[in-house]
């Protein structure tokens, strides 16, 4: 997996969780996700397709998810409301965003709307050619963590080229 790809998502979660939460996020030693684990109680995902293709993954513990959103919109809200679900895929969508725009030598990258999971011990399934990079991170609110499994897509061999060659 390319660092290049892997540092926005480290810089844009700090900088969105500071300019929109006024929190601070710790980001602690990145891992490969070596097995299936469980993810948190609440992700919000994203896919990615273009000249990076894959999906990143923003992973609460309930309780911290609560603390988040509340900060995030102003108020405490239930997690089985659509407003709550809005807030985590807006939160995962700005990440992304935010990252997409860091991508190194102007990539053309499009993002999916959030998708939002909400359940103990749910699996997020990504790729199985694709590594998944799991960067642990800490706040007042508490921990999180993003999961990044994106690749450079391949570029086949130029069609036209290859006609030409065989002709």
């Amino acid at each position: 997996m390319d660092a290049s790809l892997i540092t926005p998502f480290v810089t844009s979660i700090q900088n969105v969780f500071s300019t929109m939460l006024q929190l601070p996020v710790t980001v602690n030693t990145p891992k490969v996700k070596s097995n299936p684990e469980p993810s948190h109680d609440v992700s919000g995902i994203i896919g990615m397709s273009g000249d990076v293709t894959g999906s990143v993954v923003l992973s609460f513990p309930l309780e911290t998810a609560q603390r988040v959103v509340a900060l995030f919109c102003g108020e405490q809200m239930d997690p089985r409301s659509a407003d709550f679900s809005d807030a985590i895929g807006e939160l995962v969508n700005m990440v992304s965003g935010g990252a997409k725009a860091q991508f190194p030598d102007n990539k053309k990258v499009s993002i999916s709307c959030p998708s939002v999971v909400l359940g103990e011990n749910h699996v997020v399934a990504t790729q199985t050619d694709t590594p998944c990079v799991l960067i642990p991170c800490t706040t007042d609110c508490g921990d999180l963590t993003i999961e990044i499994a994106i690749r450079e897509r391949e570029v086949a061999g130029n069609a036209t080229n290859s006609q030409q060659a065989t002709a």
